[in-house]
């Protein structure tokens, strides 16, 4: 209801004269001030009145889940987003491992085959022996790389990150025109 009666439209009597009294469920609602419906219909079997206090509780309560609702995703939004950032940053890795690789695997090779010419001289190495030095030269390359790699991997933060990747770059001399290629011969 919404008129603009200075009494109630709607009472408990009413109701029971029309048979409303039991029956089935009915809701009403009254947004009327002063208040069209009677307190008392509240009394009865299967009415439920509602009136603009009861609206405003209801539009109250659904505000504060909302605004619960809206603050949860927020920090959703802000996890993924926070993790978003952490695996694009990660990317940042892939040059310098990858440059890692190509230079260790670079040095395996030139040692391996150092070996293989002092080796293979000795007639009493078959091709499946030289072959199982090749493996442990790899592996051995594998599991040396994979404590670097996977500091790099785990950094936290972007300037954690940043620092492991120049200290690695400067260990092995990434960044070094010359040490990407070899330093020649050493002396022996």
């Amino acid at each position: 209801t919404a008129t603009s009666s200075p009494d109630y439209v709607i009472d408990k009597a009413l109701l029971e004269a029309n048979g409303q009294d039991g029956g089935r469920p009915l809701m009403l609602v009254d947004i009327a001030v002063p208040r069209n419906i009677g307190p008392d219909s509240d009394e009865l079997d299967g009415v439920k009145p509602y009136n603009v206090d009861d609206l405003k509780a209801v539009v109250a309560k659904n505000t504060a889940m909302r605004q619960r609702e809206m603050i949860e995703a927020e920090n959703l939004l802000r996890e993924e987003a926070d993790s978003f950032i952490g695996w694009r940053e990660s990317l940042s890795a892939i040059p310098t491992i990858n440059q890692l690789q190509e230079r260790a695997n670079m040095f395996r090779t030139e040692e391996l085959k150092k070996c293989t010419r002092k080796l293979s001289q000795n007639d009493n190495f078959t091709d499946r022996e030289l072959e199982a030095v090749e493996r442990l030269s790899r592996g051995i390359v594998n599991k040396m790389l994979h404590g670097p790699m996977s500091h790099l991997r785990k950094a936290e933060s972007v300037e954690k990150k940043q620092a492991a990747l120049s200290e690695l770059s400067s260990m092995f001399r990434l960044d070094d025109e010359q040490g990407a290629r070899g330093r020649g011969r050493r002396r022996r």
